[in-house]
Parts: C-alpha cells; sequence; structure tokens
C-alpha cells in the first residue's frame, strides 16, 4: 500500500462516520466521499468507472446514472467509455490510478485483457469492483457486481418452450436458429448456458430442427456462435447467411434465440430485408436488456420480450457497495461460489432480471420509470 493511500484511508476509518444506504436509497441518505487526511484537512474519494462503449444504448445508461449517484454522494469520479477497443480500456485505467483513484468499478470489454493494469491497481491498494462483466484471470478483483446472467438464459428458453407449447404435447417441429454473445465476454457463456439447458432437449428429440447446423453439441462450444463484440451489423449479417442458405421456398424459421438486444436488431433487420412480415410469419425472437428501439419493435410485433436487467438497480448496489468499502464495513454479496475467474472465487452480488413482453411494456418499463410514454410512442 502506498502512504499516500494509507494515510488518507486509515485517517478516514478512524476519523469519519459514514452512514451506508440501502438499495435504491437517495443520494442524500448515502455516505460521503469525502475522507480527512492526516494533515487534519480532507479529501475526496475518486471512484474511476471504465464502461466499454458508447455505442450501446445501455453502457450509456449505466455509466451515467452511477457517476450521477455517486457526483451526487460527493466522490469524486472518473467516467471513460474505450470504444470497444481493448487498449484504450487498459490506458483509460492505468490513467484512473496514476490519477489517484481509491476504487475502480470496471465493465470489462475482454475479461482476461486486464490483470496487469489490475496488478499496478492492487499496487496502490486501490479497491476492483467487476461491473456485470466479471474480470477473468486475475486475483486483484475484489467483488463482482451483475444480474443472475444464467437465470437471463433460462429465462429465454422457457420463453420459447412456453411459447411454442413443447410441454404440451406432440408439437414441432419447429425451426431454431440460436446465436451467442461475444466470445471475449465472459457473460454471454452463462446467457447461452441458461437457455441451452431448456433447450437442447428439444433440439436432441428433434422437435426443435436448426436447419442451419448451427447447433453447439455442448454449451462449451458456445463461441462457435458467437457474435463478436455483440454488433447488430454482424449478427444481421450472419442471419442473412443463415436464411440465404438453409431457408428456400416456403422454409421459414419458427424461433431465434437472440441473447440480447443488440444482436435481436439485427436478426429482425435480415428477416425484414427477407421479406418476414410481422403478424404473418414473422418468429419468436428472444432479447435482453430493452433498449429503446427493441421495446419499440416489441410494441410493432417486430420482437417477442426481452429480459429487462433495470440498471439503475444495478448503479445502486454498486454504490452501496463503494460506501461500505469507503466506511470500512463488510462489503455485502450474496453469491460466494458462482463466479471463479481462473485466479479466484470472486465475491458477487447477483440482482435478478425479469421477462417484458408487449403487454408488459406500459406498466412494468412505464411504470418504473424507465421511460417516458413518449419515448416509447405510447
Amino acid at each position: 500500500m502506498s502512504l499516500r493511500r494509507f494515510g488518507r484511508i486509515t485517517a478516514a476509518l478512524a476519523a469519519t462516520t459514514l452512514t451506508v444506504g440501502a438499495l435504491g436509497a437517495c443520494s442524500a441518505e448515502r455516505a460521503g466521499g469525502a475522507e480527512e487526511t492526516s494533515d487534519g484537512g480532507s479529501e475526496t474519494t475518486m471512484v474511476g468507472i471504465a464502461m466499454p462503449t458508447r455505442s450501446l444504448e445501455r453502457w450509456n445508461n449505466d455509466g451515467s446514472h452511477l457517476e450521477e449517484l455517486l457526483g451526487d454522494a460527493g466522490y469524486e469520479t472518473s467516467l471513460q467509455y474505450a470504444d470497444n477497443k481493448v487498449d484504450q480500456q487498459i490506458t483509460q485505467i492505468q490513467n484512473m490510478v496514476n490519477e489517484g483513484a481509491d476504487i475502480l468499478v470496471v465493465a470489462s470489454i475482454d475479461g482476461t485483457a486486464l490483470a496487469p493494469v489490475l496488478q499496478d491497481a492492487a499496487d496502490e491498494d486501490v479497491t476492483v469492483i467487476a461491473y456485470d462483466r466479471l474480470i477473468n484471470e486475475s486475483e486483484n478483483v475484489d467483488y463482482y457486481a451483475t444480474f443472475d446472467n444464467e437465470l437471463v438464459g433460462t429465462l429465454q428458453g422457457e420463453y420459447i418452450v412456453d411459447q411454442l407449447g413443447l410441454d404440451d404435447g406432440e408439437k414441432g417441429p419447429f425451426t431454431l436458429e440460436p446465436f451467442a454473445g461475444s466470445p471475449d465476454d465472459n457473460n454471454a457463456k452463462f446467457f447461452f448456458k441458461g437457455a441451452w439447458d431448456v433447450l437442447s432437449p428439444y433440439v436432441e428429440d428433434g422437435v426443435l430442427e436448426v436447419p442451419s447446423g448451427k447447433a453447439p453439441a455442448t454449451v462449451d462450444e458456445w463461441t462457435s456462435i458467437g457474435i463478436q463484440g455483440w454488433e447488430s451489423a454482424k449478427a444481421q449479417s450472419e442471419m442473412e447467411n443463415r436464411l440465404n442458405s438453409f431457408y428456400e421456398g416456403d422454409d421459414k424459421v419458427d424461433v431465434v434465440l437472440s441473447p440480447n438486444d443488440s444482436l435481436a436488431l439485427g436478426i429482425e433487420q435480415a428477416l425484414e430485408g427477407a421479406g418476414y412480415e410481422p403478424g404473418k410469419d414473422w418468429p419468436i425472437i428472444t432479447g435482453q436488456d430493452a433498449d429503446e428501439a427493441n421495446v419499440k419493435n416489441m410494441l410493432a410485433d417486430k420482437q417477442s420480450m426481452t429480459v429487462w436487467k433495470d440498471t439503475r438497480t444495478l448503479g445502486d448496489q454498486v454504490a452501496t457497495m463503494v460506501d461500505q468499502i469507503v466506511a470500512g464495513e463488510e462489503v455485502e454479496v450474496n453469491d460466494t461460489e458462482t463466479y471463479d475467474n481462473g485466479m479466484k472465487v470472486v465475491p458477487s452480488y447477483l440482482l435478478e432480471p425479469q421477462v417484458v413482453t408487449k403487454d408488459d411494456v406500459e406498466d412494468v418499463l412505464v411504470g418504473s420509470g424507465f421511460y417516458e410514454a413518449s419515448d416509447l410512442g405510447l
């Protein structure tokens, strides 16, 4: 530990009383960000926030919400977006460490690439919270806050089973095209596992057929259908290739397993280009994140569901964890077994996602304040 941080943190723990806010508490109830220094003055705790990209709506929402929460609570913040470039994110994190960050909140681009820079952070006694994406191959990840990622996939798989009535008797066969997320995102594996554990028995029984042949033999082979960077354009191109190569004449795809809304957008554009019509021959399409464009597509019958992760609650939980760290209190976690990053099992706090369909948009998304009705044309 550096002498600078030792003096600041020791003095803060000895002389400063901080009140820890409950999850979702307003900033006025949250612990302040000022620490008393050894010379009798005060210095603000600095929290570095590293987000992967501005190109996806959800990361803009996550970053701005967390920055606002911590800023209102009196913390100094540095929010950086890395344009989905690993080297850029590493440089940004290094700069945060050099500038005196006490805590880092990192939503990683490549969960295996940050070990060296996190060692630099550890050398400066910086506490690291992995935000929504697990950071792998590093001992220097102190906590992980996320949603139950396997449950996300389970909810998608169960939705497909329910909508097709696969448990109601002899139905099918139905055609399925499965997609998976970015191979460098640790969460993508959990999303796919949750869904494939539900769907693969029906694939094996022939109730669900995959004309493209892109049905991984095991969950561990999920990267074979992964879409790098979660890019809509790449998902669109892949779906176009499958439609052109494996669906001829009257052959139609009945279901597309899309792990998130970004991929779903590309898939939906490919279907439109191939002449599919909502309400007539449009397939069941899953998603995740409740992005505005996708919610509008649900209202237009171009997407069947999304798994909503209210990222405001994730930001609230991380802000609470920051308070607990600064106060020297035990940090609340609810999972100490699941998330092994290859070097350690990272203490984690898991939040629960929920399914949203067209029928739920007004009550759930608008009613909660996540969207204004006018945002969605309601």
